[in-house]
């Protein structure tokens, strides 16, 4: 799996990560994975014809020192479809803008 991995975070910094995706993500059934929804205007051709599979997404999950943000650009509708895949130039811009954009509001230095 495609993925950036910010590790060796301390309690506090995981509670302000965790504040911040409660805030800016959409919270899975699952306890600490998030979605992050991929704006229209950056999905692939495919991913847009997909009506019927959007949202896509991003999974973020976030672990007790640890937070892993995929690559891979999910349908939240369908486990798999051709439009599930890697994160174009554009979606991975999106992703760590994301990440450094979350970093800087949580004053986490890494």
């Amino acid at each position: 799996m495609r993925q950036y991995v910010v590790d060796e975070l301390r309690a506090d910094e995981v509670e302000k990560i965790k504040e911040y995706l409660d805030e800016h993500c959409d919270l899975s059934d699952m306890v600490g994975l998030y979605w992050l929804k991929m704006p229209n205007d950056i999905l692939s051709p495919i991913q847009y014809e997909h009506k019927s599979c959007q949202p896509h997404c991003a999974a973020i999950e976030l672990g007790d020192k640890w937070v892993k943000f995929e690559m891979l650009v999910r349908s939240r509708q369908k486990i798999r479809c051709e439009c599930v895949s890697y994160a174009t130039t554009q979606q991975r811009t999106f992703l760590l803008s994301f990440v450094d954009n979350l970093l800087d509001q949580t004053g986490i230095r890494i």
